[in-house]
């Protein structure tokens, strides 16, 4: 079990579901994670707009579940990520910089923190919260938690540096064998926080994702499935890292399992 108070900035520090129909949603959760919920309503000055669930294991947060508004609202759903800053502001400017383009000014989420969205330069839409009463996730790396995220983008050499600029994030090189492009792994303080991976197929955009910790991938990909979701990439082997999968929820969210090796 690992528990977490506070992230260094360049960490993904939150994972958060939008999309149209946000009860679907959390029973599909519910029932492949065990998750349960924190509901809270959601603020425009005095009127209230909708409802934010706090997804939590054992009383720890783990994600939120929020609405789509406006144009968005009818889309298919998606999972975000939010990268930790110490200053949300300044981190904004520097994505301006650097190439970005701002999706949602800076904002204060009432005592819990600041926050804003940006798309990197290769279209990539990320979070960035800077915590005050509200770190982020309490909880990751096991069964039904965070556990890993990724870039996914065939233009990673065009993303790093805009992530070193913003958030001071280095990258690593990691040997894949067999012949396999090394894949690239992005450090804050000499640790792995994350990763860049290319897309699965053609003419898919460039996107953060999300990465469960399981106890068996394949029963959680068969569980999935028989929840109304949709297997993308059936369990496979990665040696040295552990058995995974890609998948889908019932509004079309991708999200991935991640089954750690015996050892």
């Amino acid at each position: 079990m690992a528990r977490f108070d506070s992230y260094p900035q360049g960490t993904p520090s939150w994972i958060e579901h939008s999309g149209p129909d946000p009860e679907a949603s959390k029973q599909f959760y519910a029932g492949l994670f065990g998750w349960q919920y924190d509901d809270r309503p959601m603020h425009d000055g005095e009127t209230v707009i909708g409802t934010y669930s706090m997804a939590r294991v054992e009383g720890d947060v783990v994600a939120g579940l929020s609405p789509r508004f406006g144009q968005d609202a009818d889309s298919d759903a998606s999972w975000g990520v939010y990268l930790a800053a110490d200053d949300v502001d300044t981190a904004v400017a520097r994505a301006r910089e650097a190439g970005g383009r701002v999706e949602v000014e800076p904002v204060d989420v009432g005592e819990e923190g600041r926050m804003a969205w940006v798309h990197d330069p290769v279209g990539a839409l990320v979070g960035l919260w800077q915590g005050r009463s509200f770190a982020g996730s309490q909880r990751a790396n096991e069964h039904g938690t965070t556990t890993w995220n990724e870039l996914v983008t065939g233009e990673g050499e065009r993303a790093l540096p805009f992530y070193e600029a913003v958030l001071g994030v280095t990258a690593g090189v990691v040997p894949m064998g067999d012949g396999a492009e090394p894949y690239t792994t992005l450090e804050v303080q000499g640790r792995s926080v994350g990763g860049i991976m290319a897309p699965h197929g053609d003419g898919e955009p460039a996107h953060w994702n999300v990465y469960f910790h399981v106890d068996d991938a394949d029963e959680a990909a068969r569980r999935t499935v028989e929840l109304g979701g949709q297997q993308v990439v059936a369990p496979f082997d990665v040696p040295g890292i552990g058995r995974m999968a890609a998948m889908a929820d019932p509004q079309g969210a991708r999200f991935n399992l991640m089954q750690p090796p015996a050892e």
